[in-house]
């Protein structure tokens, strides 16, 4: 996908890179995902149990901004 795609808002990103970027184990994301139930729902393409899960970029940018701002108000 190109950078300045109109669509780039729609990007996925797989749950191990999500776990990178939030420095989090995927036990840990779990958790957090239990914990926080504002935390942006996986996309799956299986019914699967093993399916692969994907997130919604735009949605888990919204989030971490949300949580910024959260922080910053306190």
């Amino acid at each position: 996908m190109h950078p300045n795609h109109p669509d780039i808002d729609q990007a996925l990103i797989p749950q191990p890179d999500l776990c990178k970027k939030l420095g989090q184990s995927r036990s840990g994301l779990d958790k957090l995902k239990k914990k926080d139930p504002t935390f942006p729902k996986p996309i799956k393409f299986s019914d699967s149990r093993q399916a692969a899960a994907y997130y919604v970029a735009a949605e888990v940018e919204a989030w971490l901004q949300s949580k910024i701002a959260a922080r910053d108000a306190a």
